[in-house]
């Protein structure tokens, strides 16, 4: 039987939790869970490490690897640019890895658009917009004109997030990640169907 693999998307406004959650889901120690690694331009945060949370590129390689066609997506967001490398994608994929996407709205939506049903979108949605604003605010690593930034994308993120396959209110972490393994073993399974 052929091995199919599966991209899952995970989305949410800054501030409600998605880094957490796709941690969490990785740490469950699935050999089959893959994380893509997001390039930016942005700086580094705190106890950032290039090539494990981001691959950090300047403003010039970022725009010499799209010309050359290395990202599945690219969109500028909050000032900085991040984007897919495809590569390592498609070889995980053709391996039949379960591969985990941290990226925005417009950014899951343009994998959808290239992989279809090989992706599915998952929407993290906060508790509360105050818990949003609360969590941003607590991590302190922004100022509050660039908090408000953030925020200014919230009503167009819960407006995309309709097109998504599924919504999940993070109110609990714990139960968070068991729902999202639960809907991809789900499509795991309907995906080894077809394909046997």
């Amino acid at each position: 039987m052929e091995t199919k693999g599966l991209l899952v998307v995970i989305s949410a406004p800054s501030g409600a939790g998605k880094t957490s959650v796709i941690r969490k889901v990785l740490a469950t120690g699935d050999e089959r869970f893959r994380y893509s690694i997001s390039a930016t331009t942005r700086a580094r945060r705190g106890n950032e490490r290039p090539g494990e949370d981001y691959f950090f590129l300047s403003p010039e390689d970022f725009d010499a690897e799209r010309l050359r066609g290395e990202f599945v997506e690219w969109a500028e967001v909050h000032g900085h640019y991040y984007a897919t490398p495809k590569t390592p994608l498609d070889k995980w994929l053709a391996e039949g890895g379960i591969v985990f996407l941290d990226l925005d709205v417009d950014g899951g939506l343009a994998i959808k658009d290239k992989y279809n049903d090989t992706a599915i979108l998952i929407f993290i949605n906060p508790p509360s917009y105050q818990s949003l604003v609360d969590r941003l605010r607590s991590r302190e690593t922004e100022s509050q004109a660039q908090i408000d930034k953030r925020l200014e994308r919230y009503p167009k993120e819960m407006q995309n997030s309709q097109k998504y396959d599924y919504r999940i209110v993070n109110e609990q972490l714990d139960a968070t990640v068991k729902e999202i393994i639960k809907i991809v073993n789900h499509h795991i399974d309907k995906i080894n169907r077809t394909h046997k």
